[in-house]
């Protein structure tokens, strides 16, 4: 706009334009808004009738604008929006009514400019060179040919050395020019075979220190015995004295200099030689290095001493009587099958294995402590992830970590943030040295440059990890800077690599606030990491919460098509970190009462009254994001160099200003529907000190899918479907208009668009719209549609703008139609909801089994059916794990925080038929990281046959591992009402006859055994007899509500192994001993609705790694 217009508002949204007009209640009231579909348009918005009338003002070829009023009205063009409006005052120019009252702009209070709010010096660009087409030595001889004063500014040691330069001895320069005219090449070749030695480079050292090491030969003997005469004590009581007149420290110090000179020298050549060739080319020994625990074994009520020593390059899992014992009795990586962690005994762990006779063993250990098991665990994940033949891995794990530098540089040492040490939900020291697939790490107040910065952390992961890690991005605006690190091995695997940034500083102009990100494809799985830095101060959380709508609206990340979605909905893991700024809200006089709380780690109060956590429940912000649960100290603010007191009162001119001590600095994440995300550490480092701030540090375990490779003929598959109906959205608007539908999926071969839905007025001044529509997929394998997800976007017809977006996964309907309900946003805000049902329709094909070992013992996981065996009661049992799949079961009243599927009522017993005796249940719902069904030779399994007094079960806990069950400890909130997926088995939705038996027409589904989640109730059930005969009538088996309404349909049983007459005894938990042995002869794999009387297996919930 030329000029000030009053009626002009900018980038509004949508719903704040809305608010505006409501709050006018006057018909004729208007405003003019930018366009949130077309660039450089505008969106004309009309009262009339308490209802909201948009009209979009689009430009022509000639700059020339125009309004799209009502058909049969003459268009017409105007060169500025004033000229605009003036013209539509009248009446009669097709628009609801002619504007009469114009909506005021209202100004937003500006910020005080910060101290740090002007943009970073960049450092001086040393040598103007291409140097991406040069080798590696061209480019070290253009800068050795290159060194001049204007390097080195007006810096006297700098000066100094370049005087020197232009006196080095002969001999001297020419071994320099020699090195890197040649051996540089000999050393990189060297690298890439393996040997990181660098034996050019030491030839070189040697040479140029040849008469400093005979000097220094004959020096050393001298100065020990002086160095021991001085060590004698004159007499008794004489202790040291100050020893008066000057001292010249210069030999000391160019000794010291020197020794980190060369130090220097040698760690420059590593990392220019390393990042050149690739350090990984080639085989170098693993860091990870062998871990021997000692643990208690229960054998009989007796507890023995044993160890169990990891040895991750071998694959072997040794079990020792004695830490120096022999090493004769041990298992290799596939051969480990199973592991079940006692839910009562927080530290018990059950291994079971297969022996040389194919019998299963199991064994039961009991660790130091639960970190102690979980270490133990993560071990035993990276064995079978190093030596698993997949091609394609379905589980990574993310480094997350931000760190408020406050403009100084980093310590000497960060190691503990990489190795998530310090406070909070930490990793076992076991763990220090797997390294994770991806590193991101966030800074803000960064004084560094960005190459000395990401060269400092490739040289931390280094010496932890001993890999060199390839960067993926690195993106900065002003002191705000986001690093994104990957293992050498990934690289093929990444791409669309983006990165952008926003501003939210004064006047959304300056960028010491605001945010940076980075977005790629991993394989199959799109990755969005926000890096942000919200505006300070207490009592200015409504201006963070604003800094936080920008960037959701105006990051530009990930795919370009998905311009109607932010980015909120762009990805399949979308991490947020940052020094977010909320703070602690409690009157200043309170300071000495949170900081004597924080000493006594009492963090439950301060939590209530934290910013971020207050926003979030009333989702102003971060709208069905997750945190996991915080149990570290406020990392904000510091007296530096000390972790001991916190600086909260500051002099100002105006004033005392107080900071309270709080948790500005947070890791957020939010994904797609039943995907796979686990928190495995949470935390800040408490060594770290030179910033006001504490480094916080988070890593997950995440679920990624494989590119797609089709295995038959795409042209021979018949055709896939997928049928959305009985849509039903309502929409939390004021506006007057028509609707429709964007389905938006990688499967679709473009976007598919419904027609108009039919609109009725909601009680409570909403609208209510009916669609419906048929999609066809490019590829019907289940095994590629059962990993995807279709994003749905509500748009207008007159503004095309959308009013609502939401995300479904086809997983959810993987047996047959199911309903869904979801929350509809936009830019962040709840606008509404969407009802449905969605029946899948794929080719006959079985997903590829994914698998950590051998594919050989495939068959072998038949044996474990005895875990997933129990009854099914009448009261639907409770199963809540957000954690793996998104997924979150429960009775009565509902808080809906994102997908969810509705459930039956209460009163529906397992078997679907009211009235009727429940049946025999298993648990068919197994899942990948990605939510695939697969089968895998090791698994983790929850026991819950621990039992307390009168024989009642004891509550499930918070896996630090692998997430948590059904009760939140370790967990966020958040977790417990976010993803409501509750999922209507389809015979209860439709009363189908048909038995499952029956349907000739149903091809049989494969059965997997991996990743399933069975759970006893909560409070014990009287047996219920199961009746083994057939009945009279036969009535549809749908899956119990404890198989999380997500079970597949069992293959139709022959009828020579059907069960007989007898009926059964009902099953008594038994007590597995050290030699407990089940053998495969003699256990055939369970049977739906077949009960074995040597089936004793106390109800468990199975986790296949």
């Amino acid at each position: 706009m030329p000029s000030y217009q009053p009626w002009y508002h900018g980038n509004i949204t949508r719903s704040k334009a809305e608010d505006l007009l409501s709050k006018a209640a006057r018909d004729g009231s208007f405003l003019i808004r930018d366009s949130e579909s077309i660039q450089g348009a505008y969106a004309l918005c009309v009262l009339y009738q308490n209802c909201v009338y948009t009209y979009r003002i689009l430009p022509n070829e000639d700059k020339k604008l125009s309004v799209q009023a009502s058909e049969g009205v003459p268009i017409r063009f105007f060169t500025m929006l004033p000229e605009l409006v003036e013209a539509y005052y009248s009446p009669n120019m097709g628009l609801v009514t002619h504007l009469q009252y114009s909506v005021q702009w209202e100004e937003e209070v500006e910020e005080e400019p910060e101290q740090n709010s002007h943009p970073p010096q960049l450092p001086p660009r040393n040598i103007p060179l291409d140097q991406a087409s040069k080798s590696l030595s061209d480019i070290y001889l253009a800068k050795l040919q290159h060194m001049d004063l204007s390097m080195y500014g007006h810096n006297y040691r700098q000066l100094q050395c370049l005087l020197y330069l232009q006196h080095l001895p002969e001999e001297h320069e020419m071994a320099i020019q020699e090195y890197f005219r040649t051996s540089v090449c000999l050393d990189a070749e060297q690298v890439q075979n393996g040997n990181p030695n660098l034996p050019g480079l030491k030839k070189l050292i040697m040479a140029v220190c040849k008469n400093l090491n005979s000097e220094i030969s004959r020096v050393m003997p001298t100065l020990e015995v002086f160095h021991r005469t001085l060590d004698q004590q004159l007499s008794p009581g004489i202790g040291p004295k100050q020893v008066g007149g000057t001292h010249n420290p210069l030999q000391y110090y160019q000794l010291e200099q020197l020794t980190k000179l060369l130090y220097s020298i040698e760690d420059k050549v590593k990392g220019s030689v390393f990042e050149y060739v690739g350090f990984d080319a080639g085989p170098r020994k693993s860091l990870i290095p062998v871990v021997t625990f000692e643990v208690k074994q229960e054998s009989l009520g007796i507890s023995t001493k044993m160890f169990l020593k990891v040895d991750i390059e071998s694959g072997k899992l040794y079990f020792k009587k004695s830490k120096d014992g022999p090493e004769d009795k041990y298992f290799v990586h596939n051969k480990i099958l199973q592991l079940v962690k006692s839910q009562k005994m927080h530290a018990k762990l059950v291994i079971a294995v297969e022996t040389e006779k194919e019998k299963v063993l199991r064994k039961e250990f009991v660790f130091d402590d639960t970190k102690k098991r979980e270490g133990f665990c993560q071990l035993l994940q990276q064995m079978k992830n190093k030596h698993s033949e997949k091609p394609e891995p379905d589980m990574i794990t993310v480094f997350v970590g931000t760190w408020n530098m406050g403009n100084a540089g980093p310590p000497p040492n960060i190691n503990s943030w990489f190795q998530c040490k310090g406070q909070g939900k930490t990793q076992d020291d076991t763990a220090d040295h797997i390294p994770h697939d991806f590193y991101v790490i966030g800074t803000q107040e960064d004084p560094l440059g960005e190459r000395e910065w990401a060269d400092t952390v490739k040289g931390v992961l280094r010496n932890i990890t001993n890999i060199s890690f390839k960067q993926v991005a690195i993106h900065t605006l002003w002191n705000i800077r986001i690093v994104v690190l990957a293992k050498p091995e990934h690289e093929n695997r990444i791409s669309h690599v983006f990165s952008d940034s926003v501003k939210t500083g004064i006047a959304n102009t300056l960028g010491n606030k605001g945010a940076v990100g980075v977005s790629f494809m991993f394989n199959g799985t799109s990755f969005g990491f926000v890096n942000s830095h919200l505006t300070s101060g207490s009592e200015k959380k409504l201006r963070r919460n604003q800094n936080y709508a920008s960037i959701l609206r105006f990051l530009n990340l990930g795919d370009k098509k998905l311009n109607p979605f932010d980015i909120t909905h762009r990805f399949t893991h979308l991490f947020w970190l940052g020094d977010l700024n909320y703070r602690v809200e409690m009157p200043s006089s309170e300071a000495e009462n949170i900081v004597s709380k924080i000493k006594q780690q009492q963090y439950q109060e301060l939590l209530t009254k934290d910013q971020l956590s207050m926003e979030r429940k009333e989702s102003k912000v971060f709208l069905h994001f997750a945190e996991e649960e915080i149990t570290f100290a406020p990392t904000y603010r510091f007296e530096r160099d000390t972790r001991e007191r916190y600086a909260y009162t500051k002099a100002k001119a105006t004033g005392t200003k107080y900071n309270l001590p709080s948790w500005c600095d947070r890791v957020l994440r939010k994904s797609y529907p039943l995907v796979h995300v686990v928190c495995q550490a949470y935390g800040c480092t408490n060594n770290i000190m030179t910033s006001d701030h504490s480094p916080v540090f988070a890593s997950f375990e995440v679920g990624v899918a494989s590119q797609y490779v089709s295995k038959q003929d795409p042209s021979s598959a018949p055709p896939g479907g997928i049928q959305i109906m009985n849509c039903v959205a309502i929409l939390s608007t004021k506006s007057k208009t028509k609707f429709f539908i964007e389905f938006h999926s990688s499967f679709l071969e473009k976007t598919v668009k419904t027609t108009e839905g039919e609109n009725s007025e909601h009680s409570d001044g909403s609208i209510k719209v009916w669609f419906g529509n048929q999609l066809t997929p490019i590829i019907s394998d289940p095994e590629y549609l059962l990993d995807q997800h279709i994003l749905i976007c509500v748009k207008s017809t007159d503004s095309d703008e959308s009013y609502g977006e939401g995300c479904v996964a086809l997983r959810a309907a993987e047996i047959s139609y199911t309903e869904f309900q979801i929350t509809l946003t936009h830019h962040g805000e709840k606008t509404g909801t969407l009802t449905g049902g969605i029946q899948l329709r794929t080719s006959e094909g079985k997903p590829t089994e994914k698998l950590y070992g051998e594919a050989e013992l495939r068959h072998r996981t038949y044996l474990f059916d005895f875990f997933l065996l129990r009854s099914c009661s009448n009261q639907p049992h409770d199963i809540s794990n957000p954690n793996y799949m998104g997924v979150s079961f429960r009775g009565g009243n509902v808080i809906d925080k994102g997908w969810s599927y509705s459930m039956p009522p209460r009163n529906v017993p397992c078997g679907g038929q009211a009235g009727k005796e429940p049946k025999k249940g298993y648990d068919v719902s197994t899942r990948s990281p990605t939510g695939k069904p697969k089968m895998k030779p090791m698994s983790l399994t929850y026991d819950f046959s621990d039992r307390g007094e009168n024989g009642k079960t004891s509550e499930m806990f918070d896996n630090p591992l692998y997430g948590s069950v059904t009760k939140s400890h370790g967990r966020s909130k958040d977790q417990d009402q976010q993803q409501k997926d509750l999922l209507i088995p389809p015979d209860v939705l439709f009363g189908s006859s048909k038995t499952a038996d029956g349907d000739t027409d149903r091809p049989p589904v494969p059965t997997p055994r991996n990743r399933s989640y069975t759970c006893s109730e909560n409070k014990p059930q009287p047996p219920t007899p199961v009746s083994l005969h057939p009945p009279s009538q036969k009535k549809p088996v749908v899956p119990s509500r404890s198989e999380g309404g997500m079970g597949l349909s069992r293959p139709p049983l022959p009828a020579k192994s059907r069960p007989g007459v007898p009926e059964p005894q009902t099953p008594k938990p038994r007590d597995y001993r050290d030699t407990s042995e089940l053998t495969s002869k003699h256990r055939p794999p369970g049977r739906p609705g077949e009960s074995r009387k040597d089936s004793k297996e106390p109800t468990q919930v199975s986790r296949q790694l």
